[in-house]
């Protein structure tokens, strides 16, 4: 796995990976706009991601009626640097069908103990926490 970052110019970065994707990133500087998310709020992106990633692959996987799911993640830094993070919350609301809560806790519970190597790296510095929601669209 590789990627690239590139300065464009005052705090903009351009980021590639080996498959060709970019994305832009970096921070306000000297009154000019944000033009993208901080590297500190792609790693909580990535972190979604990767736990999300497992929990529908694992409710497929289990022939679950998963219709949709959300990963809202709010994290808490350190006050002094490097400013790690201490808390990661991971809220999913999964919607589907006739969808079993318990087989939806036991996906994000896998997600999170097995699966997921961006939440473990994560839980090095972090408290990793997560709470599950399941919408019933049949309703």
């Amino acid at each position: 796995m590789k990627a690239r970052v590139k300065w464009v110019e005052a705090r903009c970065f351009t980021g590639e990976v080996e498959a060709g994707h970019r994305i832009v990133l970096g921070n306000a500087y000297e009154g000019s706009p944000k033009p993208g998310p901080s590297p500190m709020e792609l790693l909580l992106i990535g972190t979604g991601g990767c736990a999300a990633y497992d929990v529908v692959h694992i409710l497929q996987k289990g022939r679950e009626p998963v219709e949709d799911v959300t990963c809202d993640v709010t994290a808490e830094r350190a006050e002094t640097e490097p400013k790690v993070f201490t808390r990661i919350h991971l809220h999913f609301t999964v919607k589907g069908k006739g969808l079993s809560l318990a087989k939806v806790e036991r996906a994000v519970q896998l997600s999170a103990e097995k699966y997921c190597s961006a939440s473990a790296m994560m839980a090095a510095t972090a408290e990793v926490t997560h709470d599950v929601e399941v919408v019933d669209t049949g309703v």
